[in-house]
């Protein structure tokens, strides 16, 4: 399936069995980022090599090495190919999900179009599509319909995900924005796109946040839900190494604190973290940490519902 693994996120096994609770995999693509000088592709094998340095508990104090969680590698990716690698990507999921029993499905990308072609083999195959939502952590709305003359980019993804039968402006939600272009607003108003502004983030009305996110799904009948993490929807100043590094973000605390609830409320049947850029980073590399980090507390969060 994937690629032979020199290190697997937080040493979990390489391999899947029928108890496995989670399937990590990394798709190392980043060809399709709008700025150069990114390298988000390195962003899967760092993301498991900074875990060698972190401790074996989540916060809550749950055992890391205890949860059921494989890590099968890379999905081999063609930087000159689009449409094969969308393919392969699609392929990759489909052998693996199953819509009865299935792990839930841990990506680390790549740059944010990865998220595309998950959430549509995902799509493709969950039953009752009509209760399935996607909700994304980003500091852009990526609602271009085109961009510089190209169909596939990291700028339209929330676009291409629209496009999918399965999903509307029902059960896509988009939090964190803080950089909206004036061609992406027409599209959003356009098309009743729903989106919470990080500005509206606070900590004295977390909870009320939290609360219009649950209730946005809830209110539309979504029962399953799958999250992308763009980790620029955290404010620079503590994620720095990512692309389009834009002030004004949510802090690790509340995106912690707004991941924990949706568990509680949701099934989470996968869910991704991508635009981490490692060459981008500081010396301490605290934004390869923060997202890590991220990974492994939404996984305990998901397993154990606290």
């Amino acid at each position: 399936m994937g690629a032979t693994l020199v290190k697997t996120f937080f040493d979990f096994k390489d391999s899947i069995d029928d108890d496995t609770e989670f399937l990590i995999f990394g798709i190392p693509w980043d060809s399709l980022s709008s700025l150069k000088g990114v390298d988000s592709a390195n962003g899967p094998s760092k993301l498991r090599e900074i875990t060698d340095d972190l401790a074996r508990t989540t916060e809550d104090g749950f055992d890391i090495t205890s949860f059921n969680a494989s890590d099968l590698g890379d999905i081999e990716i063609d930087p000159s190919n689009t449409e094969r690698n969308l393919i392969k990507i699609e392929e990759f999921i489909k052998k693996l999900y199953n819509p009865h029993k299935s792990p839930k499905m841990v990506m680390i990308g790549g740059d944010h179009y990865c998220t595309y072609p998950v959430v549509k083999a995902i799509g493709d195959l969950v039953l009752e599509k009509e209760k399935f939502g996607v909700l994304v952590f980003d500091a852009h709305v990526d609602f271009y319909e085109i961009w510089e003359g190209k169909t596939h980019s990291h700028t339209m993804v929330s676009y291409r995900l629209f496009g999918l039968d399965f999903i509307n402006n029902k059960n896509l939600l988009i939090v964190g924005t803080r950089d909206i272009d004036n061609v992406e607003l027409e599209n959003l108003q356009e098309n009743k796109i729903e989106y919470i502004n990080a500005y509206e983030v606070n900590d004295n009305n977390l909870q009320e946040v939290e609360g219009k996110i649950v209730k946005f799904f809830k209110s539309n009948e979504i029962s399953k839900l799958y999250v992308s993490i763009d980790i620029d929807v955290l404010d620079p100043s503590i994620a720095p190494g990512t692309g389009y590094a834009i002030p004004g973000g949510l802090t690790y605390r509340q995106l912690w604190n707004i991941l924990r609830e949706l568990p509680k409320n949701f099934d989470v049947i996968g869910f991704d973290l991508v635009e981490v850029s490692p060459g981008l980073d500081l010396p301490n590399r605290i934004t390869q940490v923060s997202g890590a980090k991220l990974i492994v507390e939404f996984m305990s969060f998901i397993a154990n519902k606290i």
